[in-house]
């Protein structure tokens, strides 16, 4: 039964509760570290997965279809995805942010189900690290980027 609250929430879009208000008042997210960083992520390919933009350039949240023969975003595109997945995250916290949740395996703490399936196997992976680390509020640097 709880699975199918857990699915229910997921799809009415509940967000998860937020961080203590030190944690979320200290963390604020960086769109450079997201356009540097996380956006390479989401067209990275995996082998046995779907790259993230296949299902989300018409999924939820979604990100901005790449122009023909483009293997990057546009500025443009890059403002708008940052504001549509800063909507997935609870800056300060990873644990509570869909975005890190939804594709890690249940078996270490990610959620029950992710369409795209489960892409990191436990929060040591380098790309959670990455996502985790723009939750939490790093800064891009000149060398970062």
């Amino acid at each position: 039964m709880t699975v199918v609250f857990i699915l229910l929430a997921w799809f009415l879009g509940v967000q998860q509760p937020a961080p203590p208000p030190s944690v979320a008042a200290r963390a604020t997210l960086d769109y450079e570290f997201f356009k540097t960083r996380v956006q390479p992520i989401f067209l990275a390919k995996r082998p046995g997965h779907a790259r993230c933009i296949t299902c989300h350039e018409t999924g939820t949240p979604r990100l901005t279809e790449l122009e023909p023969g483009a293997t990057t975003f546009t500025e443009e595109q890059s403002q708008r995805n940052f504001a549509a997945w800063q909507r997935v995250v609870v800056p300060g916290n990873p644990e509570a942010s869909r975005l890190l949740m939804h594709p890690l395996a249940k078996a270490a703490g990610g959620d029950p189900f992710h369409a795209g399936g489960k892409h990191w196997q436990s929060k040591s992976d380098p790309e959670w690290q990455t996502l985790a680390a723009w939750v939490r509020g790093e800064k891009a640097t000149a060398a970062s980027r």
